[in-house]
């Protein structure tokens, strides 16, 4: 014998269809859309700023149209909204499987793209992002090495890349971040007497990085460290180099 009035369990068992009713829609939402509805959706979806939501729906495509373009499509288009949604991480991983997954795709120039400034966006921070200012100089520069080799990978394997120029301006704006990362440590050593590393870090950012601007002040401080260790000779080459490349150079006034 039930416990429930006749009346009662009517209205339970109507609230349990209802409750039903509403879960069977939900699921039923896009359950049956195609992949191009789908990829729509998300791209709407993304196009709003509406990130989670693009995330979701890109998801769906790829487990419900695990070959193909769509997938392919999808799983690129992760990558993207990581890129947009503040997730650099996450953004490297998604272009990063996209490449292994698909080496030889039409696309796959892009998902290194996508890769190389994700990776560089991810070291910036938010601060430097709103300041404008994304100089890495004081910080652990194998980021940016990582990020130039992406870029390098890039436009070496797809020369007629239209994403080609930007990653090779990249590439000279990294470089001169590691040029000024070597400079600001071979300051520091100058600051701690330690010239004979003052000499070889502002050896390599002559060798390596010759055309980056921190040059002037790699000679200036490799002059500075001769002259400290009163190497008259080689300091007064060094100073002839500098006096011919940066003639105006104040370290010319301190030497």
């Amino acid at each position: 014998m039930s416990k429930f009035p006749p009346r009662m369990i009517v209205v339970v068992a109507m609230l349990a269809a209802v409750g039903a009713c509403g879960k069977s829609k939900l699921v039923d939402e896009t359950e049956n859309l195609p992949a191009a509805t789908l990829l729509a959706r998300a791209k709407a979806a993304v196009d709003d700023k509406r990130y989670e939501e693009a995330l979701e729906l890109y998801g769906k495509v790829e487990s419900r149209f695990p070959y193909g373009m769509p997938a392919e499509q999808a799983q690129l288009s992760i990558a993207y909204v990581y890129y947009k949604s503040e997730q650099p991480e996450l953004a490297v991983t998604a272009a990063d499987r996209f490449i292994k997954l698909h080496p030889t795709h039409p696309r796959v120039d892009y998902a290194y793209y996508l890769k190389g400034i994700s990776s560089y966006r991810e070291r910036t921070g938010a601060f430097a992002r709103i300041t404008g200012s994304d100089d890495l100089s004081d910080r652990d520069p194998q980021p940016a090495r990582e990020a130039h080799a992406v870029f390098r990978e890039l436009v070496t394997r797809f020369p007629a890349s239209p994403y080609g120029a930007d990653a090779r301006q990249r590439m000279v704006h990294l470089v001169n971040v590691l040029a000024r990362h070597d400079v600001n440590v071979a300051r520091y050593y100058l600051s701690r007497g330690a010239y004979v590393a003052v000499v070889n870090r502002t050896k390599k950012v002559i060798e390596q990085y010759n055309r980056a601007p921190v040059v002037e002040d790699a000679l200036g401080l490799m002059a500075i460290a001769y002259r400290e260790m009163g190497i008259e000779d080689l300091m007064a080459a060094t100073v002839r180099v500098l006096r011919h490349n940066f003639p105006h150079s104040d370290y010319l006034k301190q030497l």
